[in-house]
């Protein structure tokens, strides 16, 4: 026996810290939600120290890929991590950092945000006095006017209010989700800044050359988070699959990883193939194809006459069960500007608002977008979610941990 597994033995191990945390579901992701004032000093600035304390609570890197010593759940919709802060912004009341937690590798991805729980921040605000109460009603909505740290965008989270408190319970059914619950319509405001490209690449449409594996359509836009659209055929999908027509098949994800990489480098996210390792939240890389019918992971039959497209889309590389909310926004983009794969493949009309099919069922999302002197620029995002807090108290890790 090991001297340090000797329950007999004299060697002093570091004692656990708790740390006040509230566990939420957003969308159709969850996870662990922070005051940045409640973190450990150490922990409270960008740096080693944080990621490190990150990485023990949801138990990463995990060879097993069970999480079974943390809050993560072992997808990329459940290995995530909120900070939140009161705003020193003009007309903003909080700060919303989102950290993606990789499950295998020690590191965490700070490049993206998470729209699933964008959801979630403003609830989450206004039970912790993030948020004035003198802009809490005693009855309706409160508009929370989120920050996103991370991309350096506004958010709103229309939040409804009953008697004083968050309304969580309603009769709001996303699917990807089991329960309904009160709806939250989230909108994305300016998610491009003016002097942004909406199209990195100066086009809508672009040639993806993928040594070894092939020359592909592509649109790569920048809206919500940088995301590669390709057609599903030219992949040999239809469009209609689920999680397991993928995941299970380790040749296709490292197909799709290599195609990640090198839409990376023709965005300019980064400058080397080698960089993408450690960049695995963004972009993301998406499939679409005309509206056919399928049955939903949950069984629910969706026909080809309710959606106007099928997407399939890849997070942190593997598909995901549902629709990430950041690439719903660029998905609602996408379909909103003339010519590109994703509106093509809506069948080619300009569309305000789309729904399409994803394995968990399907999401209407609109867009408003304008042409000014050949450039595309993207006044806000809309699309409905709902929240609810699953746990809260306090998580407890190693006091080594950081």
């Amino acid at each position: 026996m090991n001297k340090g597994s000797d329950p007999f033995s004299n060697v002093p191990h570091a004692p656990q810290i708790r740390i006040p945390a509230t566990y939420m579901r957003g969308g159709t992701s969850k996870g662990v939600f922070f005051k940045l004032t409640d973190l450990p000093e150490a922990a409270q600035v960008p740096g080693e120290a944080r990621d490190r304390l990150l990485l023990r609570v949801i138990g990463s890197p995990d060879p097993y890929g069970k999480h079974t010593d943390g809050m993560g759940g072992a997808t990329s919709s459940t290995s995530k991590t909120v900070i939140l802060s009161k705003s020193a912004r003009p007309d903003h009341d909080v700060d919303y950092l989102f950290g993606q937690v990789s499950i295998n590798e020690p590191f965490v991805d700070w490049s993206g945000n998470c729209g699933n729980l964008s959801a979630a921040v403003g609830a989450f605000a206004i039970s912790n006095g993030l948020v004035d109460p003198a802009r809490i009603p005693e009855n309706g909505v409160c508009a929370v006017r989120v920050w996103q740290q991370n991309i350096g965008k506004t958010i709103l989270n229309r939040v409804p209010i009953t008697e004083g408190r968050v309304q969580e319970t309603g009769d709001f059914e996303l699917d990807g989700v089991t329960f309904p619950a009160a709806e939250v319509p989230v909108e994305f405001v300016n998610p491009i800044d003016e002097g942004e490209a909406v199209f990195p690449t100066g086009h809508v449409i672009d040639r993806l050359e993928v040594p070894g594996i092939g020359t592909f359509e592509a649109t790569m836009i920048n809206a919500g988070i940088p995301t590669v659209f390709l057609r599903a055929e030219d992949l040999g999908y239809d469009g209609t699959e689920l999680q397991a027509a993928i995941n299970d098949d380790p040749g296709a994800l490292e197909r799709f990883e290599v195609i990640r990489a090198h839409g990376a480098v023709r965005m300019g996210l980064i400058e080397d193939l080698a960089e993408a390792a450690s960049r695995q939240h963004t972009p993301k890389v998406a499939i679409c194809a005309g509206p056919k019918g399928y049955t939903a992971s949950s069984g629910k039959a969706i026909s080809a006459d309710e959606i106007d497209l099928n997407v399939r889309a890849l997070s942190m590389g593997k598909l995901h069960h549902a629709m990430m909310g950041t690439a719903a926004v660029a998905i609602a983009s996408a379909a909103a500007i003339p010519g590109t794969l994703v509106s093509r493949t809506a069948g080619g009309a300009v569309r305000d608002t789309v729904i399409f099919g994803h394995p968990s069922g399907t999401l209407k999302v609109g867009a408003t977008t304008t042409e000014q002197a050949g450039a595309w620029h993207i006044e806000k995002v809309v699309m409905s979610r709902s929240a609810r807090v699953l746990m809260e108290g306090w998580v407890c890790v190693p006091e080594d941990a950081l």
